[in-house]
């Protein structure tokens, strides 16, 4: 059986850039800023086994062959909706990228996510997916999201959060052993609504100002 990964990025600039975000008072306009930076870093860590093909380009002085990343034969799949504030860090480094969208939301009494939408690129045989979420909670939305995704048979799957919870990673992995987590912190525990504490709330309302 498939060993569970989850790699904690803990470069200081991430964390320093977290710490920040968890603060109660952030401006809607810093809070979302400082998620596309830490999506950019965390890109760095998420990409670095990411397959590169040669091709030929002329310096001033030769011609040479070097290596590039086949960004065209990888997908972000967007957790709508908190993980569109993840896609914009993302694409800034891969900007090849294709993006795919699952839209779940949270069962209020059950937790149970329930699909209302799902749209991916063509021909996922041959893509690599990044799944973008920034709460790995409860986990059910990560499991449900992963089940729908693996139905179209991508070349490999990663799933992306800010922060995970113990439980959550449990679940996660209880039925996805073989897809690695990168998350920047794995926080104490889930509260009696089901959200990461300490955590820093609601990332959907902290990202959009809805709250």
């Amino acid at each position: 059986m498939t060993e569970p990964v989850v790699h904690v990025i803990s470069h200081p600039l991430v964390q320093h850039k977290l710490t920040l975000m968890r603060q109660k008072d952030l401006s809607t306009s810093s809070f979302r800023r400082m998620l596309g930076e830490i999506a950019m870093l965390m890109a760095y860590e998420v990409t670095r086994d990411m397959p590169t093909k040669l091709i030929e380009v002329e310096t001033p002085l030769e011609k040479m062959m070097g290596p590039v990343i086949e960004g065209r034969k990888t997908v972000f799949v967007v957790i709508m909706r908190a993980g569109a504030g993840f896609l914009e860090g993302m694409l800034e480094v891969v900007p090849g990228a294709r993006v795919g969208h699952i839209g779940l939301y949270r069962d209020p009494k059950s937790l149970v996510a329930v699909e209302y939408y799902f749209k991916m690129p063509s021909d996922m045989h041959e893509r690599d997916a990044i799944v973008l979420d920034p709460m790995l909670a409860t986990g059910n939305s990560a499991v449900a999201a992963v089940e729908r995704l693996k139905e179209t048979h991508p070349r490999s799957i990663r799933f992306v959060s800010l922060l995970a919870a113990p439980e959550g990673l449990r679940h996660f992995h209880q039925h996805h052993p073989d897809v690695p987590v990168y998350t920047a912190s794995i926080d104490r525990e889930l509260n009696d609504h089901g959200y990461i504490v300490p955590g820093l709330g609601d990332a959907g309302d902290r990202i959009f100002g809805t709250k």
